[in-house]
């Protein structure tokens, strides 16, 4: 069964990993992925989080997740859709779009 509301998080840091030296920030792409996903799909039950590694105590944020990308086992920037890890690094759309739509939500008619 398709869901309609889903949580996009993106975990990263003010400083940029050491294999992202050429990439955006981690909070420059949250905010290039919100607008992506935006015109792509409007705002139909999607939510959007940033969440900083080195911030303590961010409502929403998963410990869990956070340890890993401290241990680097995970890269950041990382995108999560509803508790799964879909990118990291240097993410791309088309992974993104792929499981929004997985989880239901339908591209806009910008015609």
């Amino acid at each position: 069964m398709k869901q309609t509301e889903v949580s996009v998080h993106v975990y990263g840091a003010e400083v940029k990993c050491a294999s992202c030296v050429n990439a955006p920030g981690s909070k420059e792409t949250y905010e290039w992925l919100e607008a992506a996903v935006g015109r792509k799909y409007g705002n139909q039950g999607i939510t959007f989080h940033y969440f900083d590694i080195h911030k303590d105590e961010q409502e929403g944020m998963n410990r869990e997740i956070v340890q890993k990308i401290l241990d680097d086992e995970l890269f950041y920037p990382l995108v999560v859709i509803d508790d799964v890890v879909v990118a990291e690094g240097n993410p791309r759309l088309k992974s993104i779009y792929k499981t929004l739509e997985e989880h239901g939500i339908e591209q806009i008619d910008n015609s």
